[in-house]
């Protein structure tokens, strides 16, 4: 089972950019597709985005409305890595960050991931 180290995050003002990152050991990453997740204060972890393998559908991408156009998920399965770009930043994405990782099920439940990151807190300032 693959473990996943996040880096990056920190505290930003709005309109603001950060990435975080999401690096991948003892299995390879090609194997998972990678989901973020967030969750503040108070409140239950939600999906962000995901990017999937290169099964199917190849590479493609999926992000929640609030941060569709502003968030970018990658991945470089050469360097075992996925990233979340985060641009257009406003205090409402206050929250601590997950990289996670599936083989399969379905990408908006936090349940259907085999893998966690251990989190990272992003704060944004108004």
């Amino acid at each position: 089972q693959v473990q996943l180290v996040q880096s990056g995050g920190g505290l930003v003002q709005a309109g603001g950019s950060l990435r975080l990152s999401c690096a991948a050991s003892g299995e390879a990453l090609i194997n998972y597709a990678v989901g973020w997740f967030r969750q503040a204060p108070g409140k239950e972890r939600e999906f962000v985005a995901i990017i999937w393998n290169g099964g199917s559908p190849s590479f493609s991408t999926s992000y929640a409305s609030s941060v569709k156009g502003r968030f970018t998920v990658s991945r470089d399965d050469a360097k075992n890595m996925a990233y979340l770009q985060m641009s257009d930043l406003n205090p409402e994405d206050t929250a601590v960050y997950y990289c996670a990782a599936q083989r399969s099920g379905s990408p908006w439940s936090a349940a259907e991931y085999q893998s966690w990151g251990q989190g990272t807190q992003v704060t944004v300032s108004s």
